[in-house]
């Protein structure tokens, strides 16, 4: 029997549970060879993208890719993200969701991290907004990233 690994669910799962709270989905992606966004809009390696049904069309969240259609200055674009590439998903207004250890970890053991909103002066978030993503970060506290081992 083939292992299917359980971060596709997670990410659907956080994913469906932001939408139905009316918050915004965002990921943030480590971008590689295999990951297709516009040029330009990644920074270090990363980039982080707002998944809400008002910026994304014919969004499909497969087992091994994250497949849509967003708007990057003005113009459409087709993206494909890698499952495993995903480093978190969480929502933009409160910092709650999922973080997960970069792929080579998540392979091995599927280390994944609760995302608690914290006020504290140093604050960490999962790479840069992009333009699709609105850019908005709550008031107060910002989300931070621990991870649960």
């Amino acid at each position: 029997m083939t292992h299917v690994s359980t971060k596709p669910y997670l990410i659907r799962a956080i994913y469906e549970w932001c939408v139905d709270q009316g918050f915004t989905p965002h990921i943030a992606v480590l971008v590689d060879e295999r990951t297709v966004v516009p040029p330009g809009y990644a920074r270090d390696g990363q980039i982080v993208l707002n998944l809400g049904p008002d910026a994304t069309n014919q969004l499909l969240m497969g087992n091994e890719l994250i497949t849509f259609q967003a708007r990057f200055g003005g113009a459409a674009h087709a993206l494909s993200i890698p499952v495993s590439n995903v480093l978190a998903v969480y929502a933009r207004e409160n910092g709650h969701g999922m973080a997960f250890e970069p792929d080579a970890a998540t392979a091995e053991g599927e280390h994944a991290a609760l995302i608690e909103a914290e006020d504290d002066d140093e604050p960490e978030q999962p790479g840069p907004e992009s333009p699709s993503s609105g850019g908005a970060r709550p008031a107060g506290g910002r989300g931070h990233l621990k991870v649960v081992k």
